[in-house]
């Protein structure tokens, strides 16, 4: 289990991987920027107000979003060089790190303590995570529930090859578990939050206590490295946003709903996750970085990346502005 409590050693160097200078607005070259999102958070609501547009307007940038269902299609679009910029669970990035894909991490999220869950139906036999023995269990791989699910049987002193593992992302999930044709279902917010609605779902378990996860923003390496104002602007005006939507959570709700489609209450359970801030966005530290490589260490002892990671090497930090 990785708490945020925990210290891990650090590899040297850490502090200066990427460093880049303060550098003038004329070393960027880049006439759009191009940004992929998942559904909700502080994303959403830059996308509906055209905050991020209105910030690089006046440098003759323009915007465009994609938007994806998890992190793991998001980073191979970002790797690949189809977007510049985006933000995934902990665990998406290592996949992408460990493939050779060309992205940096450029900002760090804290993620609720409660965020994500393993669900079960109500009337399943599975009352405790000893009883996923030998079940079908569906999550997302190099998503962060597998991160999520990993932890969860280590605390319960089991393994992936103690469960019928099924690499399932939201949209073939929701409809497996709805049908009975899985028996447990690890899934992340507002998947889950509109999930736990259905009277016949229960809540197995959640983040809370077994794994504190962090999120990350990231970009293209390329993009980052040509156009570091560009990028430190964008967080700039990210933190701004979310911080900004932390004072009337009610109407922040009511306008990320209008621009994912997921209803004004669902949204605000997500909202009231415990420790959830939309504008805690932050440059990656120590703890942060320490975290992200004792995942990355696990990751591989249990031979689920195909090499060793120095998170280090990818950190991007930015330019002052």
């Amino acid at each position: 289990m990785f708490t945020r409590r925990q210290t891990f050693p650090l590899f040297a160097g850490a502090a200066a991987a990427l460093a880049l200078p303060t550098t003038g607005r004329a070393q960027d070259t880049a006439t759009e920027f191009r940004i992929g999102w998942q559904k909700g958070g502080t994303f959403a609501l830059a996308k509906t107000s055209g905050a991020i547009e209105a910030r690089l307007a006046p440098r003759g940038i323009s915007v465009t979003w994609a938007e994806f269902t998890s992190g793991p299609p998001l980073l191979e679009a970002l790797g690949a060089n189809a977007i510049d910029f985006g933000s995934t669970g902990d665990v998406p990035p290592l996949f992408a790190h460990a493939a050779g894909g060309d992205l940096v991490y450029v900002a760090a999220t804290p993620g609720s303590l409660d965020g994500s869950a393993i669900l079960v139906k109500q009337d399943s036999p599975i009352q405790s995570l000893a009883d996923l023995k030998g079940k079908r269990v569906a999550f997302k791989r190099g998503s962060s529930s597998h991160n999520f699910i990993l932890a969860a049987l280590r605390s319960a002193d089991l393994t992936l090859a103690d469960i019928t593992p099924l690499d399932l992302g939201p949209p073939d999930a929701a409809p497996a578990f709805a049908n009975n044709q899985i028996d447990a279902w690890v899934i992340w917010d507002p998947y889950y939050a509109i999930a736990a609605q259905d009277p016949e779902t229960r809540v197995l378990a959640t983040t809370e206590g077994i794994v504190d996860s962090w999120g990350f923003l990231q970009a293209n390496g390329a993009y980052a490295r040509d156009n570091p104002t560009i990028v430190a602007e964008v967080i700039d005006e990210l933190r701004k946003v979310g911080t900004a939507a932390q004072s009337d959570l009610d109407a922040t709700a009511e306008t990320i709903s209008a621009s994912t489609g997921v209803p004004v209450p669902i949204t605000r359970i997500t909202l009231g996750r415990k420790g959830a801030d939309l504008g805690a966005i932050q440059s990656l530290d120590e703890e942060v970085i320490a975290y992200q490589q004792a995942l990355a260490d696990t990751f591989f002892a249990e031979k689920i990346i195909p090499r060793q990671l120095t998170i280090s090497d990818i950190v991007w930090y930015p330019p002052a502005l």
